[in-house]
C-alpha cells in the first residue's frame, strides 16, 4: 500500500466520525407511550412471551435479522495474526456488507481470546443475541474445531466465510468453466498452491460437487501434501495423495484446474505449459495474484482465468455469497448452514451466470448483456440479480433439509420482499460506476478551482472512472491541489483548460459561442466576456465543440442562472422539446426519483408526458425497473381541478405512447408509495409494490417534496439529473459536497457511454 492510499483510508476510517458503523433505532421514542412500551412498562410483555416460548424472541426483538461478526484477530486478511483489536475495521467492514448487500444488521465483536475452548465457551453463550454468527479471520487449524463445535452446541447459523465463502464462490466457477471447456468435473486433474482453511474448503466442496478425490493434489510452502508428509496436519489428511512428486511444478503436468490460494508470482510463466488443454486458473492471491492475467493470455489464450481482483474478468470475491446465504437462513429462521444449503448456494450463483440477462441487468452491467463463457463464468458483486437467485436457493435448502423453524409459504411474496434489498443506499450507483469505468469518457468541471470540485476530481481519478478537465487558471488550480494534500497530477492524472495558456481554442470557442448566441440579444462583444467569465458557458462549449464527453457545471451561485447560460449552448436531443429536471434521493429504504425538481414551472399534459417518458429511461438506465406514479392532491378522479385533470390526461398519452411503462395516476402521495393504500382506493391500479419514480404535478410540490423527504429522511441525493439534452450536462446545487460531485459525475459517465 502506499503512502498516498494508506492516508487516505486513515481519513475514510476517521472522518466525518469514526468508524463505519452506526445503531439506528427501528421505532419511534417520541411519547410518554411510546416509552412505556418500548421499556418499562410495556417491555414485560415481550420479555413474558418469550419466557413462555423462545421462538418468539425472533418475532419480539431484532435477533431475526442480526449476525454476530466475530473474531480473535488470528488471521487478519493478509496481516496475519494481528490480534482482536487490529482486526476490528475489518469486522466493521464486514458488516457494513452484509448491511448493504442483503439488509441484515451486524454486530461486530471482537474476543480478546486465542485458546480455541474458551473462544467457543464465549460465542456460544452469546446466542441469545443474535440469529446467526458469522465467524472471520480466525487462523488454520483451529477454526475448524471451532466452527465445528459451535456448530453442534448452538441452534442458529454459524458460518466462518474464511472457508466456505471462497469455497462456493470457487465452486460456481469450476462448475461453469467445466461447462464452457467441456469437461467433466469427474474426470479432471486439480491442484491446489495453499492448503490451509480457504483451500481445503474449496477442495471438499469440490469433491461434493463431484471431484474425484484421487485426481486432487494439494500442495501448501512446504510443497505436495502427501501421505506420510512428517508432521502432517491432521485434518489434511483425507486429501493427502499416495505420491512420490514433492513439488508444485511435478503434479501441475496435465491439471486441469490450479486453484491458488496462496501467495504472489507462485505459479512460473514457465510452468503454464505443463498444464492440460484449455485448463482453469483460479489465482486468487491478493492483492497480486499467483500469476497475473497477462502473462495467462500471452502463454495460454485456451485458458479460463480468473482472480480476486476487480480489475480483471471473473472475480472470485465473498461478497458474492454470505451476505445471501445468511438472507437465506434467517429469513427461514435455520438452525444451521447445512452442506446442501451451501451447495444450494453453488448452483444459483453458477446458474445465474448462465442465464439470458434482461435489459434490465444490462443496464446494470454498464448497458451489454454479459454473455456467458470464458470472461463470464460468474456474476459480478453488484449484480442486481444475486439476492434474488441465492437468498431463495437456500431458504429452500434449508427448508428441505429440515433446519427451518419459520418454512416459507409463498415464495413470489418472498421474492417480492427481497427486492428491496436490492438497489439500497450505494447500490444504486454501483453499476452506474461500472459504466462510467468501461466508457472513461472525458468529463469537464466548469469550476475547476473549487475545492469541492478538485476532492471530487481525486476520488474521480482513484476510482478510474473518467478523465477530467478541470477549467480555471492553471496556477491557481496547481497551488489549491498542492494545498489540499491531493495527488492528482496536472497535465498527467488531470487536464487543465485556461484562457491563457488555452487561447487559439478559445478564440475558435468565442466564435462559436458569437453565433450561437448572435440572434438572442448578445451582442459579439458581451458574447467574447460571458465565455471569459462564466465557467458554465466555457464548460458547455467544450462539451458542445468535442473536447470533452460530459459537463459538471454549477455549485457556486444561483442554479437557475447557471441553467440559462448553458442552456443555448447544448443542444435538445431530437424529437425533445423541453428540457426537464430529475433528483434521486438514495434512502434506507431504496431509491424515489424525483420529477420535475428544478426546471419546469407548471409543465402542461404534454409536457409531464415527456418528462416521465425521459425521466422512466433514465431510472431504466441505473438498472432499476420504473413505477411510475403521477402525483396530486387527488385520488383517482376524486378531484376535477385543473391539476388533476393535467395528470389524468397525461397518464392517458403515456399509456397510449408508451404502453409497456408500468404507471397509473393520479393518487396521494401515500397511495403510490404504500400498496394497501392503493389497492383500498382502487382495485384495478396497474401499479404493483412501491413506487419508485414521482411525477408532480408542478415544480412547487416537486421540490418541497423532494427536500422533506431529504430532510427527514437521511437520504443521499444524486442530481438534478437534466433530462433532454443531446450531451450530458447537468448543474450542481450550491449545497452539492464532494460526494455529490462524484456521484452526478458517474451519472454523467453513464449517459455518456449511451450516447456514444
Amino acid at each position: 500500500m502506499d503512502e498516498d492510499l494508506r492516508k487516505a483510508a486513515l481519513d475514510y476510517h476517521r472522518f466525518p466520525r469514526p468508524g463505519k458503523l452506526a445503531i439506528t433505532a427501528t421505532k419511534r421514542m417520541e411519547t410518554s407511550r411510546d416509552l412505556s412500551l418500548a421499556y418499562s412498562p410495556g417491555v414485560a410483555a415481550a420479555c413474558d412471551a418469550i419466557k413462555a416460548e423462545p421462538d418468539t424472541s425472533f418475532d419480539y426483538t431484532s435477533r431475526a435479522n442480526l449476525v454476530g461478526v466475530i473474531t480473535n484477530g488470528t488471521a487478519v486478511l493478509g496481516l496475519g495474526n494481528i490480534g482482536a483489536l487490529a482486526g476490528k475495521p475489518v469486522m466493521e467492514g464486514k458488516a457494513v456488507l452484509f448491511k448493504k448487500f442483503a439488509g441484515i444488521d451486524s454486530f461486530d465483536i471482537e474476543i480478546n481470546e486465542t485458546d480455541p475452548d474458551k473462544f467457543i465457551e464465549i460465542v456460544a453463550s452469546m446466542e441469545p443475541t443474535f440469529g446467526g454468527i458469522n465467524l472471520e479471520d480466525i487462523k488454520a487449524p483451529e477454526c475448524f474445531h471451532i466452527e465445528q463445535t459451535l456448530r453442534a452446541r448452538m441452534q442458529i447459523p454459524v458460518f466462518h466465510d474464511d472457508q466456505h465463502g471462497t469455497a462456493i464462490i470457487v465452486g460456481a466457477a469450476v462448475l461453469n468453466a467445466m461447462k464452457v471447456q467441456k469437461k467433466d468435473i469427474k474426470e479432471v486433474k486439480i491442484v491446489t498452491s495453499g492448503a490451509g482453511a480457504a483451500a481445503l474448503s474449496c477442495v471438499n466442496t469440490l469433491i461434493a460437487l463431484g471431484a474425484n478425490p484421487e485426481h486432487i493434489t494439494m500442495t501448501d510452502i512446504e510443497g505436495v501434501v502427501y501421505k506420510g508428509r512428517p508432521k502432517l496436519d491432521p485434518t489434511l489428511a483425507h486429501v493427502a495423495r499416495d505420491t512420490n512428486a514433492r513439488t508444485l511444478k511435478e503434479v501441475l503436468e496435465g491439471a486441469d484446474v490450479f486453484l491458488g490460494l496462496s501467495a504472489p508470482r507462485v505459479l512460473k510463466e514457465e510452468w503454464l505449459s505443463l498444464l492440460g488443454p484449455n485448463p482453469l486458473i483460479l489465482a486468487l492471491a491478493n492483492p497480486e495474484p499467483e500469476i497475473v492475467p497477462e502473462l495467462v493470455k500471452k502463454h495460454r489464450p485456451d485458458a479460463i482465468m480468473a482472480t480476486g481482483r476487480s480489475d480483471y474478468p471473473n472475480q472470485v470475491n465473498n461478497v458474492l455469497c454470505f451476505p445471501f446465504i445468511f438472507r437465506g437462513a434467517l429469513d427461514v429462521r435455520a438452525t444451521a448452514i447445512t452442506e446442501s444449503m451451501k451447495l444450494a448456494a453453488v448452483e444459483a450463483i453458477a446458474e445465474l451466470a448462465r442465464v439470458e440477462a434482461s435489459d434490465t441487468v444490462a443496464a446494470a452491467y454498464g448497458g451489454l448483456a454479459p454473455m456467458f463463457g470464458p470472461e463470464y463464468i460468474i456474476p459480478k458483486p453488484f449484480d442486481p440479480r444475486l439476492i434474488m437467485h441465492i437468498a431463495p436457493a437456500v431458504a429452500r435448502a434449508a427448508m428441505e433439509a429440515g433446519v427451518a423453524r419459520k418454512p416459507i409459504e409463498d415464495w413470489d411474496v418472498y421474492k417480492h420482499e427481497l427486492e428491496r434489498f436490492v438497489f439500497r443506499s450505494g447500490q444504486l450507483l454501483r453499476p452506474v460506476i461500472e459504466v462510467a469505468r468501461k466508457a472513461f469518457p472525458r468529463i469537464v468541471y466548469a469550476e475547476g478551482e473549487d475545492e469541492r470540485t478538485l476532492r471530487a476530481v481525486q476520488t474521480v481519478i482513484d476510482d478510474h472512472m473518467a478523465q477530467p478537465i478541470l477549467f480555471g487558471r492553471g496556477m491557481a488550480i496547481a497551488a489549491k491541489i498542492n494545498a489540499l494534500g491531493l495527488r492528482m497530477r496536472p497535465g498527467i492524472d488531470v487536464k487543465i483548460v485556461d484562457f491563457e495558456q488555452d487561447k487559439a481554442m478559445f478564440s475558435a470557442l468565442q466564435a462559436d459561442y458569437v453565433r450561437l448566441v448572435g440572434r438572442r440579444g448578445v451582442p459579439p462583444d458581451a458574447a467574447a466576456r460571458q465565455l471569459l467569465k462564466r465557467p458554465t458557458v466555457a464548460a458547455g462549449m467544450l462539451l458542445a465543440n468535442g473536447y470533452a464527453d460530459a459537463a459538471i457545471c454549477g455549485g457556486m451561485g444561483d442554479w437557475w442562472r447557471h441553467f440559462q447560460y448553458a442552456m443555448p449552448v447544448i443542444q435538445r436531443r431530437p424529437g425533445v422539446n423541453r428540457v426537464y429536471a430529475m433528483t434521486a434521493l438514495i434512502l434506507q429504504t431504496g431509491v424515489l426519483f424525483f420529477c420535475d425538481t428544478h426546471v419546469n414551472v407548471d409543465p402542461t399534459a404534454d409536457e409531464i408526458a415527456e418528462m416521465t417518458v425521459l425521466a422512466a429511461e433514465t431510472v431504466h438506465n441505473f438498472g432499476i425497473t420504473p413505477k411510475i406514479a403521477l402525483l396530486s392532491h387527488s385520488n383517482f378522479g376524486a378531484s376535477n381541478s385543473p391539476s388533476a385533470r393535467k395528470m389524468r390526461l397525461a397518464l392517458a398519452m403515456i399509456r397510449a405512447q408508451n404502453p409497456e411503462l408500468e404507471i397509473d395516476g393520479e393518487m396521494h402521495a401515500d397511495a403510490a408509495l404504500v400498496e394497501q393504500i392503493r389497492n383500498n382506493a382502487v382495485s384495478d391500479s396497474t401499479l404493483t409494490g412501491t413506487a419508485n419514480l414521482l411525477v408532480m404535478p408542478n415544480i412547487d410540490s416537486a421540490n418541497i417534496a423532494f427536500n422533506l423527504v431529504k430532510a427527514t429522511g437521511e437520504g443521499v441525493t444524486v442530481g438534478p439529473i437534466l433530462l433532454g439534452l443531446a450531451k450530458p450536462l447537468h448543474i450542481a446545487v450550491p449545497s452539492v459536497t464532494a460526494r455529490g460531485l462524484v456521484n452526478i459525475s458517474a451519472v454523467a459517465a453513464m449517459q455518456s457511454a449511451l450516447v456514444k
